[in-house]
């Protein structure tokens, strides 16, 4: 037996984002179908403000596959004293019929791509089927596979975008029209961006200002991103209130999602929430029912959205004759 190398470029031509939407609601339906052993992630702060790392493990029964991710950023002084990125991913795929190791690939663009997805498949679920108009609070990377991922399952007429930083937003701006034709319109303030929405994408490091529940106009859809531990958190707690509460993982959301603070201010009950995303794919619970409703996707990320495109990548490596074999074991 011998074990895959996979390099980001390699990577990078094996999979496109329509494949990893359709891996992301794959894994969002085999979650909440009991298919799925997913222990907590570990993450450790290293020292003297260089960054974090993360290690993330899933076991998938249908497909026999375990992956386990190693992702690390705010490494800012990595490029000039290492040589090497300030952000970098592993994923490691694993035969569970026997525990070997068949693939090591570069997970650097994975956890952007199916992240990405997550909000598309929110979108397809949750969304009112005539929204048009894009809020994007945050401005960055993810906030560019957002809509990239988006794109591919509805029209989008405009996106009206808010970032503290002009000259992130300005590029923003440029991107986007050239990639897509999509015209971005810069907003003068968040309540302003906001206020256009039909979709809501908040993408930001959760650290400034929350969208107020006042901006939020009746049949909004939000996608929050950016809080994915505690002490990030990018809306006001009163948005919950009222509005249908969709989660990929009801353990993780009220431990460390947006719906985390909610819970704590005691706005809402974890009776609250409607359900996890992968019981609405699988119709057993029912998505948006009125075009007034606010939704809310709280998304955390989860292993399981690594295993699936992972594994999907892996066989599309197979079947091209792509990568590098190695032996591994003797």
């Amino acid at each position: 037996m011998k074990t895959l190398l996979l390099k980001k470029e390699e990577v990078r031509r094996l999979i496109g984002m329509t494949e990893v939407i359709d891996a992301v609601e794959e894994a969002y339906k085999a979650f909440s179908s009991d298919q799925v052993e997913q222990p907590a992630y570990i993450g450790i702060h290293l020292p003297s403000l260089r960054g974090e790392i993360d290690f993330k493990l899933g076991y998938y029964k249908a497909n026999e596959i375990i992956s386990m991710k190693a992702h690390s950023g705010g490494f800012t002084s990595n490029p000039a004293e290492h040589g090497v990125p300030n952000s970098m991913g592993t994923i490691l795929l694993f035969d569970a019929r026997s525990c070997a190791l068949i693939c090591i690939m570069d997970g650097s663009l994975i956890t952007g791509l199916r992240t990405g997805a997550s909000g598309a498949v929110s979108v397809k679920a949750l969304a009112r089927k005539n929204a048009r108009t894009i809020a994007s609070i945050g401005t960055g990377n993810q906030a560019r596979m957002q809509i990239r991922a988006i794109n591919e399952i509805m029209k989008i007429e405009e996106i009206h975008a808010w970032s503290r930083t002009p000259e992130t937003l300005s590029k923003y701006k440029t991107d986007i029209e050239r990639e897509f034709g999509i015209p971005v319109i810069v907003a003068s303030s968040k309540k302003e961006a906001v206020e256009q929405a039909d979709i809501l994408i908040t993408t930001t490091r959760g650290k400034g200002e929350l969208v107020a529940a006042d901006w939020v106009k009746p049949g909004t859809h939000i996608v929050a991103i950016g809080t994915d531990q505690r002490g990030k958190q990018e809306l006001d707690p009163e948005l919950f209130r009222n509005a249908k509460i969709i989660v990929d993982s009801i353990s993780q959301c009220t431990e460390k999602g947006e719906t985390w603070h909610p819970l704590i201010k005691n706005i809402i009950t974890r009776d609250d929430i409607h359900g996890e995303i992968g019981e609405v794919l699988l119709e057993r619970k029912p998505g948006r029912e009125s075009d007034d409703e606010i939704t809310i996707f709280d998304s955390t990320g989860m292993a399981i959205q690594d295993n699936t495109t992972a594994s999907k990548i892996y066989q599309n490596a197979i079947a091209n004759n792509v990568g590098t074999f190695f032996q591994f074991f003797e």
